[in-house]
């Protein structure tokens, strides 16, 4: 997941480099939406794993 952010912020840059506004945008916010779902996806996976160990 956190793969496709890393690669739609990619997208975003080189979309803004040539003056795609609206591409870059869009990019942007699907990178952002991929990364805060990666983010807690690890946190709850850390946290089971913590009660898992008990």
């Amino acid at each position: 997941m956190l793969h496709y952010a890393v690669v739609f912020l990619v997208i975003a840059l080189i979309a803004a480099i040539f003056g795609f506004g609206g591409i870059a945008a869009g990019a942007v916010g699907i990178a952002k939406i991929l990364f805060f779902v990666f983010v807690i996806m690890a946190i709850v996976t850390f946290v089971m794993s913590l009660l898992k160990k008990r």
